[in-house]
């Protein structure tokens, strides 16, 4: 499986750990239509990369920042996107066997949703312990 690396920029240095500041680009930001569709889309991310040799680096520095292999990616991905989805059916399958008009149906369904974005939430500290970044000098 290939890395997933971005260019940034090193914002902040505290102990061991490095802020660096990337802008993500949606997948069609290569794409030469994406200025008439209005799809394209870029954020601007700061990540947290924990590295021994910190003191190495300079605030302004541009870096490589990627994901380490072995780390939570893929996990990532299926909490945040694929689970979402079956609680989200799941929910409003369950709601109109019991009887719930679709209208109730959908405000159980976006509940339960909510429910599940706030244990995850809750959850943070746990999950981002387990997703690593690494600097590519």
């Amino acid at each position: 499986m290939a890395e997933i690396k971005h260019t940034g920029e090193i914002v902040r240095k505290q102990g061991s750990t490095v802020y660096v500041k990337m802008t993500v680009n949606s997948a069609c930001s290569e794409c030469h239509a994406r200025g008439v569709c209005g799809v394209d889309e870029s954020k601007e991310k700061i990540v947290e990369v924990d590295c021994a040799s910190a003191q190495d680096y300079n605030i302004g520095e541009k870096v490589e920042v990627a994901l380490e292999s072995g780390s939570m990616g893929a996990k990532s991905v299926v909490l945040a996107y694929v689970v979402p989805f079956f609680v989200l059916t799941a929910a409003l399958i369950v709601a109109i066997l019991l009887g719930a008009g679709e209208g109730m149906a959908v405000v159980v369904s976006l509940v339960c949703m909510a429910v599940y974005y706030l244990v995850l939430y809750m959850l943070r500290d746990r999950i981002k312990n387990k997703i690593k970044f690494k600097i590519i000098k």
